[in-house]
C-alpha cells in the first residue's frame, strides 16, 4: 500500500488516501477526511508504480 497525497475537489485541501499497486486499474469512492463529500479516486499503475491519479465530485 502507498499513501498518495491529491487535492479534495471540494474544498481544495490537500488530503491522502492508501492505494494498493497490486490492483492496475481502479475506481472507488472515499470521503475528505477535511470536508467530508464523497470523492471518485481513479488510480492506474504499471509494474507497480502509480501512472495516473484522478479524483472527481460525485453528484455534481
Amino acid at each position: 500500500m502507498y499513501e498518495h497525497f491529491f487535492q479534495c475537489p471540494y474544498c481544495w485541501e490537500e488530503v491522502s488516501t492508501l492505494v494498493d499497486p497490486s490492483i492496475r486499474q481502479q475506481t472507488y469512492v472515499e470521503d475528505c477526511e477535511v470536508c467530508c463529500n464523497p470523492i471518485e479516486v481513479s488510480p492506474t499503475f504499471e509494474s507497480g508504480e502509480i501512472t495516473a491519479f484522478e479524483v472527481k465530485e460525485i453528484g455534481q
